[in-house]
């Protein structure tokens, strides 16, 4: 089944009649895409989610599995899989294997082979092909949200700040407008004010700096400990890859 014009989903005959795919997992398959061996043309992986109650396979995560390829005949790093595979499952404990996904434009050779290991680890895999060649056009989200930075959490404080100052004129303007007499009063906006009013606590602005900062000093911390996870993966990856070629 295609899913647009670069992206592939095939499927067995079955009950399972769509699928979709979380941004990540596509941005993680082209970076394993470009960090590849030399000699690699492809790469390959495993597709972690789950499936949905209405039968839709919900690809959330995938990781890259070393493999050697030629002519017809594939060769799967099993034991750096099931090592990953354990790995996600201590984080992502709810995630399962849905399937394994492979660059370029269609499929090879090869991939039945592939396809029936994981027809081993799950029934039904999906297989999701990703076109790293652009062979079926250019990817527009990689090349239209081109920005200097990406932002960080005081920005988006400070955006979110001067939303919210924007909304306090409105609301205050709006009250003055109905004093003043220049707007007929609404009572339904009447009340939702009053109860939005009644609903905030009382806080002092020492109170409330602390809250803001113990706040951003979570969001910092989470940061720190989602790197640190992300380079211990990337460590492991790296000596397991040189453990096979040693």
């Amino acid at each position: 089944m295609a899913t647009g014009q670069r992206t592939v989903l095939q499927f067995a005959p079955s009950s399972t009649s769509a699928a979709k795919v979380q941004p990540l997992v596509i941005f993680n398959i082209c970076d394993c895409y470009v960090r590849r061996p030399d000699q690699a043309e492809r790469v390959i992986g495993t597709l972690l989610g789950s499936v949905l109650l209405d039968g839709t396979v919900d690809i959330r995560n995938s990781y890259v599995v070393p493999h050697n390829e030629f002519s017809d005949q594939v060769a799967l790093d099993i034991e750096y899989h099931q090592t990953m595979l354990k790995s996600h499952l201590k984080v992502n404990p709810q995630e399962v294997i849905v399937g394994w996904f492979s660059t370029g434009l269609g499929v090879t050779g090869g991939s039945a082979l592939i396809h029936e290991f994981y027809s081993r680890e799950v029934s039904n895999p999906v297989h999701l092909t990703v076109d790293t060649g652009f062979k079926n056009g250019e990817v527009d989200i990689l090349k239209t949200a081109m920005v200097d930075k990406l932002p960080g959490d005081l920005d988006g404080m400070e955006v979110l700040t001067e939303r919210l100052v924007a909304l306090i004129n409105d609301v205050y303007k709006y009250v003055d407008d109905v004093v003043e007499g220049r707007v007929a009063p609404d009572n339904n906006i009447g009340r939702f004010l009053s109860d939005t009013v009644a609903s905030l606590p009382k806080l002092s602005p020492p109170a409330v700096d602390k809250l803001i900062n113990d706040n951003l000093q979570d969001q910092l911390l989470m940061l720190y400990l989602s790197s640190i996870t992300r380079t211990q993966l990337s460590l492991a990856e790296k000596l397991n890859t040189a453990a096979q070629i040693i």
